[in-house]
């Protein structure tokens, strides 16, 4: 297929079981893929056993398609996936609205995610979406506070150099730079930094209209529940149905269980839990076949560290109040690193890390993003860097969620205050559950510690916010 600015893209097209029009999804690869080419692919299958044609294509700079890789950039990947569709209405076994428009949806996760919201803030012919641990924001997501987030911007470079089309430039040089100007400073040139800011889709979103379920990993640590609440709120305030779905998974390692029934079984079409597979099938039924009698669940669905799945209308669910914890002491900020993995955080030594105790004194389910707030002072050089924040579960001896926050701080030796919410989480604690707030001088997730000196911690203050469910 010819792009719009005359890139080759390549795809494959596998039709849907019975024959006959019928209506479309375009299934994304992650980043660095190809585009499915197997027919028996468990999502493949299982999308053509259900009745819709599938296509699948290497996006741009990838396989053997041309052209650059941008990170799904809604005005050059977003625009190839336009040309898709229109190429889709020209064909005998699609499912015509009108002339040009096909009943097509997407499906896809990571970056087959992303390329969903870039698509479909401008070609409102799309019909339903389903993308999986999308991302709101580069920047906030790879580069929060200023931080780069060394594990997996390694990973992903190294494989996204690795696959990039030998034939075509490959890779945004913007990438690379990034890259190797992170890994060496822990910071962005300004040039860089917006470069990654302008990929999107970020409030562009809000012009989507086609209904879409935002599916969110709880243990996802490169694109943090913090991104698909961003996503789901605006997309709901410009009137698109929306639904959001949390799962064990992502990119990330689920520590917790699935919540599949009979233990943690593969999926049928591979999205890491049945349960999130059938309502994918469920949206696509009600508004890809438009059948009504459909039931496509509660606006919002959870599953909880204890591998059990819970509901509410919408998000937030509503609140049961809050667990609210304070503190304080002292943390020596070391240079490298003291504590976690390239994907996930872990429990540093209580010998490096200043550490609060949280016990919740009755049954919560607590969900969403904690807040902490830091009364501090400290000397060091370099005077301003990050101090990081997780929350330990003392009984599993793992890290909520994986997640790993960083805080901004100034040692300068003077007194100053720091709020910030961390990454969301859902976890079930009952009567008498204790966690630690660890807050340590580095951690593998992101870029390595550069300064050095002592962070007198005067007050600590962490909420953790509890709802009905």
């Amino acid at each position: 297929m010819t792009s719009f600015d005359g890139t080759s893209i390549v795809t494959h097209t596998f039709m849907a079981a019975g024959g006959g029009a019928a209506p479309t999804i375009l299934e994304g690869p992650g980043w660095a893929g190809a585009g499915e080419t197997d027919p028996n692919a468990p999502m493949v299958k299982g999308l053509t056993d259900a009745g819709y044609n599938v296509v699948t294509w290497a996006p741009r700079g990838f396989g053997a398609s041309g052209g650059i890789v941008s990170i799904d950039t809604p005005s050059i990947e977003g625009r190839d996936v336009s040309a898709l569709i229109d190429w889709v209405a020209t064909q005998p076994w699609a499912q015509l609205d009108r002339p040009g428009d096909p009943r097509i949806g997407m499906a896809g996760g990571s970056y087959g995610g992303g390329i969903q919201y870039s698509t479909a803030i401008a070609d409102h012919r799309l019909d339903a979406l389903v993308p999986v641990v999308g991302w709101f924001s580069l920047t906030t997501s790879l580069y929060k506070d200023q931080t780069f987030k060394q594990g997996w911007d390694t990973l992903l470079y190294g494989s996204g150099l690795g696959a990039a089309n030998a034939t075509a430039p490959g890779l945004d040089q913007h990438i690379t730079d990034a890259y190797n100007e992170g890994s060496r400073t822990g910071v962005l040139s300004a040039a860089d930094a917006a470069w990654f800011a302008a990929r999107g889709p970020g409030a562009a979103v809000k012009a989507i209209t086609a209904p879409t379920m935002v599916v969110g990993g709880t243990v996802d640590t490169l694109f943090p529940l913090d991104e698909d609440v961003k996503l789901y709120n605006t997309i709901k305030s410009g009137g698109a149905p929306v639904k959001m779905v949390w799962f064990c998974g992502g990119h990330g390692e689920c520590l917790t269980g699935t919540g599949d029934p009979g233990g943690d079984r593969p999926a049928t079409l591979t999205l890491g839990s049945r349960h999130l597979t059938d309502a994918m099938m469920a949206w696509f039924g009600k508004y890809l076949k438009k059948d009504n009698s459909v039931n496509t669940g509660a606006g919002f669905e959870w599953l909880a560290d204890d591998a059990k799945w819970r509901s509410a209308p919408s998000y937030p669910a509503t609140s049961a109040g809050s667990v609210v914890t304070t503190g304080k002491g002292v943390l020596k900020v070391t240079k490298g690193y003291v504590s976690g993995e390239a994907m996930k955080a872990t429990p540093a030594k209580a010998s490096q890390a200043l550490q609060i105790k949280v016990k919740v004194s009755k049954a919560a389910q607590l969900l969403g993003a904690p807040t902490l707030s830091l009364s501090y002072s400290g000397t060091g050089a370099p005077k301003g860097t990050k101090v990081f924040a997780q929350i330990v579960d003392n009984k599993r001896r793992l890290v909520v969620g994986n997640q790993v926050t960083p805080i901004p701080v100034v040692l300068d030796g003077r007194t100053h205050t720091v709020t910030r919410p961390l990454d969301p989480i859902a976890a079930s604690a009952p009567k008498g559950t204790t966690y630690t707030l660890q807050i340590i001088s580095s951690s593998k997730v992101w870029a390595p510690q550069r300064s050095a000196g002592t962070l007198k911690v005067s007050k600590a203050k962490l909420t953790l916010p509890a709802v009905r469910g």
